[in-house]
């Protein structure tokens, strides 16, 4: 039996949660929430599931998987104890990599509780064949994400248009993947993905662009190498409940947990 925790009780959590196959060999035995969110932790993990505010709180030598669900705050606030602490930790979270102090002490913790940090390949595909492609040797990577005009509210999109009003597919972000990633840390976890799976975060161009045509989250990737050329264009639709989480993101989640107990791994 493979025994989580979850850190978050949110839209990806409940996705999670709801998602793992009874038959599955997988059991949530804690979650991780805020101080003063007990009450609504307990109320979504139920009677047998413990509660905790801070991974000191864990059993932590009877947990196999810790499971980021609460963005990078999750990552920031827990990952180092957890990884210290010999627990696996899978996360959403990549876009957080691109601080260098944050991704040089989480290494340093999984090197030191002799465990690994592992990122779901969120809300885009072709992750496989992008970081394949980099054993021989990859020349070019671009991302590009394109999103209605008010999938950017709250973004620095804002101080360079008026979202409300554009009428045709405005950029406003080109630049290198690590400063889309520090500069949307709610909307570029994508673009970190891509980095780190190919040219990494500094070679690797992002491009976002505030689109009305736009009918949901378009994602595309282009890449070239020795081993010839990668064109990826992906339309992600969010959760029903959720307008702000992808629903591959929380789906490929569940995959990742799925491919700890499986016996025959794909």
């Amino acid at each position: 039996m493979l025994s989580l925790v979850l850190i978050g009780y949110g839209p990806i959590a409940s996705y999670v949660r709801d998602h793992l196959p009874k038959d599955s060999g997988v059991k949530i035995a804690a979650v991780l929430c805020r101080p003063g969110r007990e009450d609504t932790a307990r109320a979504f993990g139920g009677a047998d599931v413990m509660i905790a505010t801070d991974v000191s709180d864990l059993p932590t030598d009877q947990l196999d998987l810790a499971v980021d669900c609460a963005g990078h705050g999750g990552l920031t606030d827990h990952g180092v104890a957890l990884l210290q602490a010999g627990v696996k930790v899978l996360s959403l979270s990549v876009g957080a990599m691109a601080d260098p102090d944050l991704a040089q002490r989480l290494e340093a913790a999984a090197q030191k509780g002799k465990t690994q940090l592992e990122f779901a390949t969120g809300a885009i595909g072709g992750i496989d064949a992008l970081s394949s492609a980099k054993i021989g040797g990859l020349s070019q990577v671009r991302y590009v994400a394109r999103k209605p005009p008010l999938g950017w509210a709250g973004t620095p999109a804002e101080t360079v248009m008026d979202l409300a009003t554009i009428t045709k597919p405005t950029e406003h972000f080109r630049g290198p993947a690590r400063e889309a990633a520090l500069r949307y840390p709610k909307n570029a976890n994508v673009a970190a993905m891509v980095a780190l799976a190919g040219l990494g975060l500094d070679a690797t161009e992002a491009v976002l662009i505030a689109d009305p045509t736009a009918k949901g989250n378009h994602h595309a990737i282009e890449a070239s190498g020795t081993f010839g050329t990668i064109t990826i264009q992906l339309e992600g639709k969010t959760l029903p409940d959720n307008p702000k989480s992808s629903a591959l993101a929380a789906m490929s989640m569940v995959r990742s947990i799925l491919r700890h107990t499986a016996s025959i791994a794909i």
